[in-house]
């Protein structure tokens, strides 16, 4: 282990793309593989998921379609943004979406309409050339307010009533919760990752998490009553206190805002206090401890969800947040 150890358990995934394909049954599951797989290695994760059945895997970028185009060669790739890069995607045999004209000829389209989103897409559909394979949109509070998903499932069911083309709408929230939903195919990014996007329990759903990461204590110490640890003084002691030293910090995207989360040292749940720093954080100790304890991040019992609720945002930037590279991390894959 350099600072840290992220482990992707690739059997995880199948068993989670298994089990959404059950709920689903009769609609096709695509894999939302865009940011680094939600932080799980792009690569790695398409794979896996194409091969648990999957019958599509979608990106934001054609970057990011072409560089898993060599991995997948007769995979359909859905690049979600938008591009300029058409020549490449044509080339790539990449599907795009488009959500304003002028359509591009001669490369594979869904066509987007913005039912409620108020993002990317036509607020009427446009009429739809050869060159079209589908027609989405993008569902806006499926995972807390199903009533307006509702709303905006009834005005998409209208509009394309007569396109004759296959529909999608479903994100991993309307895949669990909104069987009207799921069409044609829905296109499931967070659950295949056993991370909820209700910011509950994935366990609830049947999921399982995909990500573990652990480091271990750097250095021990015991703080003398009225000192501290990190910057700004934010926790003084008021007694003598053994803390912990972990070389992670938020360049390694264990963020600034989860002080006062939880983690595991040596399989207990221990405090994180002081301000976390770019390379390094503090958590409370019972007593004295030996350098080298494993310290779990994520994992273990341990959920993203908690970490999400503490620094008051969603398990989606967590886990893309994480920094998975040589200089930060040792990446290690579980396939079993």
């Amino acid at each position: 282990m350099r600072r840290s150890e992220i482990t992707i358990d690739l059997g995880a995934l199948r068993r989670n793309v298994t089990r959404l394909r059950e709920v689903i049954r009769g609609s096709e599951l695509w894999a939302v593989v865009k940011g680094d797989g939600y932080g799980h290695g792009a690569a790695e994760v398409a794979g896996a998921a194409t091969d648990a059945g999957a019958t599509a895997v979608c990106v934001a970028t054609v970057s990011e379609g072409l560089s898993l185009r060599q991995l997948l060669p007769g995979q359909r790739i859905v690049v979600l943004g938008p591009t300029e890069q058409l020549r490449e995607a044509r080339e790539a045999g990449l599907e795009l979406v488009v959500s304003q004209l002028p359509i591009p000829e001669d490369v594979p389209v869904h066509v987007k309409l913005d039912t409620g989103m108020g993002r990317y897409g036509f607020r009427e559909l446009p009429p739809l050339p050869a060159n079209a394979v589908g027609v989405m949109t993008h569902l806006a509070t499926a995972d807390r307010d199903e009533s307006f998903a509702r709303e905006q499932l009834h005005s998409f069911r209208e509009a394309t009533a007569s396109s004759g083309l296959p529909l999608h709408a479903a994100n991993s929230a309307a895949a669990l919760r909104l069987p009207e939903s799921r069409l044609d195919a829905v296109r499931c990014g967070i659950a295949i990752y056993g991370l909820s996007p209700f910011g509950t329990d994935p366990a609830d759903d049947g999921l399982e998490p995909v990500l573990s990461w652990r480091s271990e204590l750097a250095q021990v110490k015991q703080l003398r009553p009225g000192e501290s640890t990190g910057y700004g003084r934010t926790f003084v002691t008021g007694q003598p206190t053994w803390i912990g030293i972990v070389p992670v910090g938020y360049a390694d995207g264990f963020r600034r805002d989860l002080t006062g989360t939880q983690v595991l040292v040596e399989g207990e749940r221990r405090r994180v206090v002081g301000t976390v720093s770019m390379d390094s954080f503090a958590v409370e100790l019972p007593g004295e401890a030996r350098v080298g304890t494993p310290v779990t991040l994520i994992g273990d019992g341990l959920l993203a969800e908690e970490h999400a609720r503490v620094a008051g945002t969603i398990t989606y930037e967590i886990a893309t947040g994480l920094r998975a590279n040589l200089d930060r991390a040792t990446r290690r894959l579980l396939d079993a």
